[in-house]
């Protein structure tokens, strides 16, 4: 007498039309996503109907099978695929998305700006913003940390330095009603202040590169102003 394991319910239909006895199996198979599966159930009914009414019925039931196991191999591995890819443009977009908000707001505590002079030292982090300001503009004063920066330049990685705003990405009125926004942030670095003789801090490097705002006249800037390339 031949037996047939009760396992899932898409047997269910084909057992009236066998008119076998069925038994369940103390452990179930692989699971849906074993790609082996259908393979499985195909050698199964291949064995059991042949022995019975020939091979013309087996070979429609391997054919229903394999189009139902692709099938659903199939959509699994659409909706694993869609899922990663949804989760990964959500990652993306979240990521731009601070990065244009700290572009646009003040420089403050985090922020990454770019070293536009030849001190050696290429991007550097707002550490704070001098005279207890809680954000910096163009023209102010910062504190940083150096976080890269040329093997042989002036300044060496680490190292917290002075720097004077000369871009910012936020946007600033002017007097005759236009305004002055940059596509970066970028700094000039200086040297510390001398208490005794009072003098202005003077900028590290000998050259400034691209373009910096007229506004750093009111704040005394006038020697980086001098070594820039343009003033806008």
């Amino acid at each position: 007498m031949t037996i047939i394991p009760l396992t899932k319910p898409a047997i269910l239909p084909l057992l009236p039309a066998l008119n076998l006895p069925l038994y369940r199996l103390p452990r179930p198979l692989s699971s849906l996503t074993d790609p082996i599966l259908p393979q499985r159930i195909c050698s199964f009914f291949f064995k059991l109907v042949n022995c019975r009414n020939g091979g013309s019925f087996c070979f429609q039931i391997i054919s229903c099978f394999e189009l139902s196991g692709r099938s659903l191999l199939g959509g699994l591995k659409n909706d694993l695929s869609g899922l990663m890819n949804t989760s990964y443009g959500m990652m993306n977009e979240a990521s731009l998305s601070q990065q244009q908000q700290q572009r646009r707001t003040f420089i403050q505590m985090g922020t990454v700006l770019k070293v536009v002079d030849n001190s050696g030292a290429k991007k550097v982090m707002c550490i704070q913003a001098l005279k207890g300001k809680k954000g910096a503009r163009l023209g102010d004063t910062i504190v940083a940390s150096v976080k890269e920066a040329m093997p042989n330049g002036k300044v060496k990685k680490g190292a917290v330095v002075y720097g004077v705003v000369v871009r910012a990405a936020m946007q600033r009125g002017r007097v005759d009603g236009s305004e002055v926004r940059f596509d970066d942030n970028a700094v000039v670095l200086v040297d510390n202040k001398d208490k005794k003789t009072k003098t202005d801090r003077q900028p590290i490097g000998t050259r400034v590169f691209g373009p910096v705002p007229h506004e750093l006249r009111k704040k005394k800037h006038l020697k980086i102003l001098a070594l820039a390339q343009h003033i806008a």
